[in-house]
C-alpha cells in the first residue's frame, strides 16, 4: 500500500474522524452520493423497463415486421396475398427470422339489445403464436383457432367487454357489410387486456376459416404475414433485407408485397420512447453534478481542516502530488460509502416494485397498469463505474489547491 492510499485510510477509519468539524460536510457528500446514484438507478431501471414492456407488447400484438399488400396499410378491407411454400421459404432464408404467421382481417359491427361497436376482426391459424396474448388474459381462454372448420368463437378485449356489457359465454351477433349484410352469432371464448387502446379498442380475434370465407378467399390466402425476428436492435436492418428478398418475388396473384416493421406502423409511440432515452440522459447529467459538487465542497472543508496536517507532511518531504492523492483517496472512501448506500436503495425499490408491483401507473396514458422495472448487471456496473470516475475527476482541480498551502504558514494556521 502507498503512502497516500495509507495516510487516506488511517484518517478515514481514525477515531478523529468521527469528531472533526467536517464531519457534518461528509455526511452531506455521502448523501448527495446516495440519492444521486439511487435515482440514476431508478430512473434507468423505470426507463428500460417501460421501453421494454411496451415494446414486448407491442411486438407481441403485431409481431416484428408485417408482409402484406400495400392497400394493407391505409385500409382494413385488402387485397389478398397467398401462403404458399415459396413465400415461406423465401423468408426462412433470413438468419433472423424465427416465426412466421399469416393472419385475415375484416371490418365489422357488434351489436347487443343496448348498444353496437364497429370493430375489425382478425383470423388466426393454428400456427399462430398465442403465448403473449394468454397472459394478458381477464377471463376465459384463448382457443387454438383452425384453418380448416369454424369455431363461431371470438376473444374480444376487456374494453369491448365494458362497452357492450359482455361476458364469458354470451353470444353476440356481428354484422358485415359488403355488398350486403351477412350476420355471424359468435361465442365470447375469452376477454383480453394489454391495455394498448388503439388495439384493444379495435382487434377481435377469430379463426382464419371464418374470415377467409367471408373474404371470399381461398384457404392459402390470408391479410398478411407477421414475422417474428431474434434480435430487435437489427430490425430497421432487417425489414429493408427482408424488403429485398421480396423485392422481385410476386405470388399466383400478380402481388407485390411490402415489408413494414413495427415501429414503422407506429411511429408516435416510438417517437415518445426515443424522447424518454433524453430525459434519463438529463436525470443522469443532473444527479451525477449534484453528486459531484457536495463532494467538491466536503473535500474543500476537509482541507481546510487539515492544514497543518498539509503543512506538517510538506515539512516531512511530502510533495504536492502526495498530499493531493491522499485527499483523492479520501474521497474515493467518502464516495465509496455514499455509493453503497445509494445501491441499496436503488436496488430495494428495483426488487421491491418487481416484485410487488405497488407503484401503479394509469393505464390509459401510459399503456400499463403498473411501473414496470428492468436493471441488467452491465448496466447496473456502468452506472457505478461511470459515478465513481466522474465524481474523482471533478474533484481533481479542487486538489490542486494544496500547491498553495506553505508549510511555515500552515503551521500556525488555527
Amino acid at each position: 500500500m502507498n503512502l497516500p492510499v495509507f495516510l487516506a485510510k488511517r484518517i478515514y477509519e481514525g477515531p478523529a474522524m468521527s469528531k472533526q468539524v467536517s464531519r457534518p460536510a461528509v455526511i452531506i457528500s455521502m448523501i448527495g452520493i446516495a440519492i444521486g446514484l439511487a435515482v440514476m438507478i431508478i430512473s434507468v431501471a423505470v426507463v428500460t423497463g417501460f421501453k421494454r414492456e411496451l415494446r414486448n407488447k407491442m411486438t407481441g400484438f403485431a409481431s416484428h415486421l408485417l408482409v402484406t399488400d400495400a392497400q394493407a396499410l391505409i385500409s382494413h378491407e385488402t387485397n389478398p396475398v397467398v401462403w404458399d411454400e415459396n413465400l415461406q421459404v423465401l423468408l426462412r432464408q433470413h438468419s433472423q427470422v424465427t416465426h412466421i404467421q399469416r393472419y385475415s382481417q375484416k371490418a365489422g359491427m357488434m351489436k347487443t339489445a343496448d348498444s353496437f361497436l364497429g370493430v375489425v376482426l382478425k383470423g388466426i391459424g393454428p400456427e399462430y403464436q398465442i403465448d403473449f396474448f394468454e397472459q394478458q388474459l381477464k377471463a376465459g381462454e384463448f382457443p387454438q383457432f383452425s384453418d380448416t372448420v369454424s369455431s363461431n368463437c371470438v376473444v374480444i378485449s376487456q374494453n369491448m367487454a365494458n362497452k357492450l356489457a359482455l361476458k364469458v359465454g354470451d353470444k353476440i351477433d356481428t354484422y358485415f357489410m359488403d355488398d350486403n349484410v351477412r350476420a355471424r352469432k359468435l361465442s365470447v371464448a375469452g376477454i383480453y387486456e394489454t391495455n394498448l387502446s388503439a388495439y384493444d379498442d379495435l382487434y377481435v380475434f377469430t379463426d382464419i376459416y371464418m374470415l377467409n370465407r367471408l373474404n371470399r378467399w381461398v384457404e392459402d390466402e390470408a391479410t398478411g404475414i407477421e414475422v417474428t425476428i431474434q434480435d430487435d436492435d437489427t430490425l430497421e436492418e432487417t425489414t429493408y433485407e427482408v424488403g429485398a428478398l421480396l423485392n422481385d418475388f410476386s405470388d399466383r396473384r400478380g402481388t407485390h408485397y411490402c415489408v413494414v416493421n413495427v415501429e414503422q406502423m407506429n411511429p408516435a409511440v416510438f417517437s415518445w420512447l426515443d424522447v424518454l432515452d433524453v430525459n434519463i440522459w438529463v436525470i443522469l447529467a443532473l444527479m451525477i453534478g449534484i453528486a459531484g459538487f457536495t463532494m467538491i465542497s466536503g473535500l474543500l472543508i476537509i482541507m481546510i481542516e487539515r492544514t497543518q496536517m498539509i503543512g506538517v507532511l510538506k515539512s516531512l518531504g511530502a510533495n504536492n502530488t502526495i498530499v493531493r492523492h491522499l485527499f483523492l483517496w479520501l474521497s474515493v472512501f467518502i464516495i465509496g460509502r455514499g455509493m453503497l448506500w445509494g445501491n441499496i436503495i436503488g436496488l430495494a425499490f428495483y426488487f421491491f416494485q418487481k416484485h410487488t408491483g405497488v407503484f401503479t401507473l394509469d393505464p390509459a396514458t401510459y399503456y400499463m397498469d403498473k411501473v414496470p422495472v428492468s436493471l441488467s448487471i452491465p448496466v447496473w456496473l456502468l452506472l457505478n463505474i461511470g459515478t465513481l470516475l466522474i465524481s474523482v475527476l471533478m474533484l481533481v482541480g479542487p486538489s490542486y489547491i494544496v500547491a498553495r498551502i506553505h508549510p511555515a504558514n500552515s503551521m500556525r494556521y488555527e
